[in-house]
């Protein structure tokens, strides 16, 4: 979490200071002349385990970036204050008001749901998942009214339609992005694509800080990294297959996740689906072994095949779903014990 706080500061251009026995209770702005470039405007979307454990760190952020812009600067070189003028007009509040950057959950919510969504099938279409998204996590801290989170959903939205970049760290080498759904869950690349007034997608950065060589690359490179280093790596899934049915689910649920990125942002490649097919359908043997060790992930498996052809997610020839199509009411019958 480190990581992320100072990257928030670094881009607004604040820096902490620390008191006489070293604690950081306030920040500073740094000025512009010392800086050298433009303050980056930030939007802060945090989780609900961040928001209970570090809200004097959200204090902090939100104080500076409402220090920048309240900042007596040239809008070219403070894009905190520019946006903010420009919110503020647009919604009818201060200005301090619209510099609201930092969101999160309602207090004792937890997540958008957008994973929970996509793990169960329970969606219509991306709207419903973008809208999800705004709707559980436009609660803005305010330092001015410590201890409440406000609906600020307009606000909210505000402030995302000017976003051109989005980005997330990586600084676990155990849990990777497919490992779990929270980070598609927190991914607002389409969210954004929707609100801009052009239209446009934002680019999508990930930062991989599991080393002391760190690394910021696209968000496409880094599912595609993930994809042939777990998914779509023989010595992964074998070894998830060696522990039985367990195993299985474990393959199953990355391929879900995997599927999650499509919705959230748009940065699967098709390969990608169109390998884990080879590799888990066209090869029978394998087909047999992940059917006999567990029946009903194997079902779950086919069926985000085929939903990814759905969604227009994964381009694949007729052959390859009519063999889905027919796998799926096979291993039906066979749960039901026809």
């Amino acid at each position: 979490y480190g990581e992320s706080l100072a990257q928030v500061l670094a881009l607004v251009g604040v820096r902490p200071v620390a008191d006489s026995l070293g604690r950081v209770n306030k920040v500073e702005l740094i000025p512009l002349e010392k800086l050298g470039r433009p303050r980056i405007d930030v939007v802060v979307s945090c989780s609900g385990v961040f928001r209970d454990l570090f809200i004097n760190q959200m204090n902090l952020m939100d104080r500076g970036i409402k220090m920048a812009a309240e900042a007596d600067e040239p809008l070219d070189q403070n894009f905190v204050r520019k946006h903010a003028i420009e919110q503020a007009e647009e919604l009818n509040v201060s200005v301090r008001e619209a510099a609201a950057r930092v969101f999160s959950n309602s207090a004792g919510s937890y997540s958008a749901n957008v994973g929970l969504a996509i793990e169960n099938g329970g969606w219509e279409d991306e709207s419903q998942l973008q809208e999800q998204f705004l709707t559980r996590k436009g609660f803005a801290f305010n330092a001015d009214k410590p201890g409440m989170m406000e609906q600020q959903a307009d606000l909210f939205k505000s402030a995302l339609k000017n976003v051109d970049v989005t980005f997330q760290n990586l600084d676990s080498s155990e849990i990777s992005i497919t490992d779990v759904s929270h980070y598609y869950d927190s991914d607002p690349t389409k969210v954004v694509q929707g609100l801009r007034d052009d239209k446009k997608k934002p680019m999508s950065l990930m930062a991989d800080t599991t080393t002391a060589n760190a690394q910021v690359r696209t968000l496409s490179e880094t599912v595609r990294l993930d994809a042939r280093t777990k998914l779509l790596n023989p010595k992964f899934y074998e070894g998830m297959l060696g522990t039985g049915y367990e195993g299985v689910r474990e393959i199953q649920k990355r391929l879900r996740n995997t599927m999650g990125w499509s919705a959230t942002a748009g940065e699967v490649d098709n390969f990608v689906f169109e390998d884990a097919n080879s590799v888990f359908i066209e090869d029978e043997e394998m087909q047999q072994r992940l059917l006999d060790t567990n029946p009903n992930a194997f079902r779950d498996m086919v069926t985000t095949f085929l939903e990814a052809n759905g969604r227009g997610y994964w381009e694949t020839t007729d052959e390859n779903i009519e063999r889905l199509q027919e796998l799926y009411a096979e291993v039906e019958d066979r749960i039901e014990g026809i």
